[in-house]
């Protein structure tokens, strides 16, 4: 076995206008036909990955950060939100009239004003990631695959994301509900525009760890690549991390090396350097 590669989706393998760059395509093809293996690893939930990514060739995915696990289609774990779990989180945010969506395998669900309450903060969120289209940006656009009226109280969750007037909405999350993760995404400290909720207990590194040893395999062969905060643990887990030119000045300094951004092929360069485009001679 050669060595195993884990890629953040946003920001990493895909720039933040959702580009998915040729360059990048033909790193992951080029080492995956050198022996080596290539998982994406992502806040994403499956039904987030679309056809599109699975098209380059992975050899499976980590979810949901760090909640679901597949290697080529077998499911090695997936920790779910429960059923009373999710039944007291709507119930939370409804009464907080705070909009929401809930993120599993089997579709992103909208709360029943999220697509019009989400709107300023989509658009706000597509300008700090420096999309050129950000103030034509919609939830539609953004989330092509949400459903609109599903079914809210649910038993195969991931995770809940939800609109924050302020910050003391993520405060009071995460003392409402001390039996699950609290987070916040789409900015720092009081800049955050969403708050979420996920299993306690579980994040990228965890999963990577899970992986690994499900291969079989020694985590000194283990490569990592992200650009956010999040990402942190699974750079810090494998036996080395690679940070994006794009990325924050927080994983910057945690990483062993640090490419070029994700439009400026900063992934195949990445992968040249760390020699996984070299066949390796018998």
């Amino acid at each position: 076995m050669g060595r195993i590669i884990f890629l953040d989706v946003d920001g990493t393998l895909v720039d933040y206008e959702n580009k998915l760059p040729a360059s990048a395509v033909s790193a992951i093809r080029q080492a995956r036909n050198n022996g080596h293996r290539v998982y994406i690893c992502t806040g994403r939930s499956r039904a987030e990955v679309y056809p599109e990514l699975w098209n380059i060739g992975l050899d499976g995915m980590i979810g949901g950060n760090g909640s679901y696990v597949e290697d080529n289609g077998h499911v090695v774990m997936h920790q779910l939100i429960t059923l009373e779990q999710c039944g007291r989180i709507v119930d939370w945010l409804h009464e907080r009239g705070l909009e929401f969506y809930l993120e599993s395998n089997n579709g992103l669900f909208a709360s029943e004003h999220f697509e019009e309450a989400a709107l300023s903060a989509i658009r706000l969120y597509s300008k700090r990631k420096d999309r050129a289209d950000a103030n034509q940006a919609t939830v539609r656009s953004v989330f092509p695959e949400m459903i609109f009226g599903g079914n809210l109280y649910r038993d195969d969750l991931n995770k809940v994301s939800f609109l924050l007037s302020s910050y003391q909405d993520y405060l009071d999350a995460k003392s409402a509900f001390p039996d699950l993760k609290a987070g916040t995404w789409g900015g720092k400290g009081e800049d955050a525009l969403f708050g979420d909720l996920g299993v306690k207990d579980i994040d990228k590194a965890v999963a990577v760890e899970t992986l690994v040893r499900f291969l079989h395999a020694d985590m000194r062969d283990t490569i990592a690549f992200g650009d956010a905060k999040v990402d942190i643990p699974m750079l810090e887990c494998c036996a080395y991390g690679v940070a994006m030119g794009n990325g924050g000045a927080k994983i910057k300094a945690v990483a062993d090396y640090v490419t070029d951004a994700v439009e400026q092929d900063g992934l195949y360069h990445a992968f040249e350097k760390l020699d996984l485009l070299s066949r390796e001679q018998p």
